[in-house]
């Protein structure tokens, strides 16, 4: 355990801390706590992830955008541990894996590093591990010791699930992640999830955060954009997966429903070439973000929709399993996205509790993974699964 920075490539995406000293306290305690997921867990689900792999299994990935903290955070967990276990009672054509975005949902990239809100710039909201949502100045300053608190509502969200799920969050706030590295004998864990992963705006090959990945023994998922090249891609297999082992890289696409059919064939070709047994997963959420007339962000059901089927129809035509859906749902009757039970742009309002992104409401949800009912069977019938 080291509450010292071990990591030497540039890191992107990070707040600037103003007080040195918090930083370092919370980082001490962050190293001292007592691990959030045990190695044993950890393997069983790279297992687990190597069986998907094989095309013998099949994951349902979901959760918040960005995680509230206390009791709400408890709360929306036991909605969101039901939700995805009726989901996952929808997907006939393999075992599923189920993987909560959950207990670490807690920092967020965003595009610029300040926003204008009535009038008056301030720091963006990077999620509850750094700052406050509130449109208050004071309340955007990044403060240390909220990733105290980002742990222990982790804790208690484990708790409230009483370990029945495994967990994944986006490793991009390294000050939180690297005091929860874990060793075990000579290996290095990750002890804040089970499942890391890291984004499409943190996949440099040469950047800290895969750096970081690379060090521990967790299986680990890299989102891949629209900008993404095959060769990006397989540098990025190359530094995360150089043993060729499976179970270790899952690779989450999010290419948007009108480019899916033409970007992801050359990534899949390649990684393919290459002799990388990865996990392809479809993350139909991120590329579809629209702007409404009056400034919120939502996502249309038909997009994201399309776009899940158009991954798994390409994967289907390509030989290749297609091993899962990674969704933003909320658990709860929210209306953030349009389709289903939110007619237009205008029953948004209705129900809009999402602390960033536009999530699914559990009809949406279920609409988009039922869409994937009649292709899973044609794969099963054409044995793309179950080995």
């Amino acid at each position: 355990m080291t509450a010292a920075r071990t990591f030497t490539k540039r890191a992107t995406h990070q707040p600037d801390w103003p007080d040195s000293c918090e930083l370092t306290r919370a980082r001490q305690q962050l190293a001292s706590a007592p691990p959030l997921t045990s190695p044993k867990d950890i393997r069983v689900l790279k297992r687990a992830l190597a069986e998907v792999a094989a095309g013998k299994a099949y994951v349902l990935q979901g959760g918040d955008c960005a995680e509230p903290f206390g009791i709400a955070a408890r709360r929306g967990a036991r909605a969101k541990d039901a939700v995805l276990g009726a989901l996952s009672k929808q997907i006939r054509h393999a075992p599923v894996v189920v993987i909560g975005r959950l207990a670490g949902q807690f920092a967020k990239p965003r595009s610029e590093p300040t926003e204008v809100i009535d009038g008056r710039t301030m720091p963006t909201f990077r999620g509850l591990a750094v700052n406050g949502p509130e449109p208050v100045a004071v309340q955007r300053i990044p403060n240390a010791r909220r990733m105290i608190t980002a742990y222990h509502t982790a804790r208690a969200v484990l708790a409230e699930l009483d370990n029945g799920m495994w967990v994944s969050h986006e490793a991009l706030l390294l000050d939180y992640e690297e005091p929860l590295i874990r060793t075990e004998g000579s290996t290095r864990y990750l002890a804040s999830t089970h499942l890391p992963w890291i984004g499409e705006r943190t996949r440099d090959v040469d950047g800290a955060h895969v750096e970081f990945l690379t060090n521990i023994a967790n299986p680990v998922a890299c989102k891949i954009g629209p900008a993404a090249t095959p060769e990006e891609v397989v540098a990025l297999c190359a530094r995360l997966d150089p043993q060729r082992e499976p179970g270790r890289l899952t690779l989450i696409s999010r290419l948007g429903t009108h480019d899916v059919r033409t970007l992801l064939p050359p990534l899949v070709r390649a990684v393919r070439a290459a002799g990388h047994p990865v996990v392809w997963m479809c993350d139909p959420m991120h590329a579809n973000t629209r702007i409404t007339s009056t400034g919120l962000k939502t996502r249309h059901l038909q997009d994201i929709t399309g776009e899940a089927v158009a991954f798994h129809e390409t994967l289907r035509e390509l030989g290749q399993w297609p091993g899962g859906l990674h969704l933003e749902l909320a658990g709860e009757d929210v209306t953030e996205c349009v389709g289903a039970n939110v007619p237009d742009e205008n029953a948004l309002v209705r129900r809009y509790t999402s602390l960033c992104d536009p999530r699914l409401n559990n009809e949406q949800a279920s609409v988009v993974v039922e869409s994937l009912g009649r292709l899973g069977d044609d794969l099963a019938h054409r044995g793309l699964g179950r080995g």
